[in-house]
């Protein structure tokens, strides 16, 4: 530790001491009674003169009962937040949102051969962020991790996301999505943090389903459409019981599609945006899709996470619908990301014989069919009309839905993905210059 990190630190641990004793109305004279020091050493301590030993830190923590070195409130309160799902787009940006804030914030990741942490690489190595193996289909690796780290926040974003792979994988995305949810709730009980932890938990528009009213607020009736979405009722319906039940402060965020330039390839709106990406840039020919005339709520992932953190600041536990309340369907969302990608499209036909045509752009893809549909890509049964009303969450949060527009967030998107699809085929270039160069013996 260098001398600027060390003063640094010792200036934390003067500060939280200094609130907790505020806090807790305590005297100076008592705490050196309680650590066995005289009354002058303590002064010296919480007026920066003298530095804290490990010793005097252990000491201090033991008694005090917190770790006095982790950020903490000017109320001497701990900020603690953990974070399931945090290699995920929402993951991601809840960590730096938390870290911004002071937050010392752990992430649970699952053990594989495969390392998918290319969203959180960036904070890996930052001070106050750190990982830990767990699995949300494995009770005692969450108790374990909740026990040594005794969050004072939990976000559960841990869970089988996809609602097309619910249909192929429904007992697993049961078992993570549902079940999932309750032993997170157990196992703070386990740990006795039921007062002290606050839980959110990720819910989804989803549950409306087959939709009963439009646009969705938190009191409209559930109509979960797929497997996902019923997981995700019973992860719903077990918070607002242990909030009843157990006094727990912990809530539902029903949160509408949001997306970023961090989402899954996967989903439909990266889907889109790469591969407007490739077509302007003649890496792909066409885009298939399924329902053109589905209907979402699309709002950006990084306005998103911020009110996660704002429903656990509350003073009373609450559900909320976030949401932007504008409504686009996927055929919008299609043109948009071209139009950003340079290409300007007209949709011809209806159902399955709907095509996107290229009308203006480059000269080689004017008059080409570059979007098609497909019902290879219709699901079994498929919620058409999804429209959140965010009233209450601006009411009470006093949250901004119109933060980042519809349109700011397609073009952030495709902006993206044309310098990815642009690096991929720089790469593409260089493998392929490489291999002719060793067969010609050029370099060896």
């Amino acid at each position: 530790m260098t001398r600027e990190e060390k003063v640094k630190f010792n200036k934390l641990v003067a500060k939280n001491v200094a609130n907790i004793l505020a806090a807790r109305k305590i005297t100076q004279r008592e705490l050196a009674e309680m650590v066995g020091k005289r009354e002058a050493e303590v002064s010296r301590w919480l007026t920066g003169r003298n530095g804290f030993s490990t010793e005097a830190i252990r000491r201090l923590s033991d008694v005090l009962g917190v770790d006095v070195t982790a950020p903490m409130s000017a109320e001497g309160l701990r900020h603690v937040a953990l974070i399931t799902g945090v290699t995920g787009q929402d993951g991601s940006y809840l960590s730096e949102l938390l870290l911004e804030k002071g937050y010392e914030v752990h992430g649970i990741i699952r053990r594989s051969s495969v390392d998918f942490r290319e969203r959180i690489a960036h904070l890996e190595g930052t001070p106050n962020f750190h990982l830990h193996y767990a699995d949300m289909g494995d009770s005692m690796s969450i108790v374990k991790v909740i026990a040594k780290v005794k969050p004072t926040e939990i976000y559960n974003l841990a869970a089988q996301s996809h609602v097309q792979v619910s249909f192929d994988a429904p007992e697993f995305t049961a078992d993570v999505d549902a079940v999932g949810v309750l032993r997170i709730l157990e196992a703070v009980r386990a740990c006795h943090l039921e007062d002290t932890c606050r839980i959110y938990q990720a819910s989804t528009s989803e549950l409306y389903g087959k939709v009963e009213q439009v646009p969705q607020n938190e009191n409209t009736p559930f109509h979960p459409y797929s497997p996902y979405a019923i997981a995700k009722l019973y992860g719903f319906w077990i918070i607002k019981e242990y909030r009843e039940a157990y006094n727990m402060f912990c809530c539902s965020g029903i949160l509408f599609n949001h997306e970023s330039e961090r989402r899954g390839e996967t989903f439909v709106t990266r889907k889109i945006t790469l591969a407007a990406a490739r077509i302007a840039q003649g890496h792909q020919d066409c885009l298939y899709l399924g329902n053109l005339s589905s209907l979402r709520d699309w709002g950006y992932a990084k306005d998103y996470v911020e009110c996660m953190w704002m429903m656990l600041q509350q003073e009373k536990p609450d559900d909320f619908v976030i949401a932007t309340g504008v409504q686009h369907s996927v055929r919008e969302f299609c043109y948009e990301a071209f139009k950003c990608a340079g290409i300007t499209l007209d949709f011809r036909g209806q159902g399955l014989d709907e095509v996107g045509v290229c009308i203006d752009g480059p000269a080689k893809l004017v008059g080409k069919t570059l979007v098609r549909v497909s019902d290879d890509f219709y699901r079994p049964t498929d919620v058409v009309n999804l429209w959140g009303d965010p009233t209450k969450a601006k009411a009470k949060l006093k949250w901004n839905p119109s933060k980042t527009s519809f349109h700011e967030l397609v073009a952030l998107m495709v902006k993206h993905d044309m310098g990815k699809v642009a690096g991929e085929g720089a790469a593409a270039k260089v493998r392929t210059n490489l291999a002719e160069y060793l067969e010609k013996g050029i370099v060896r």
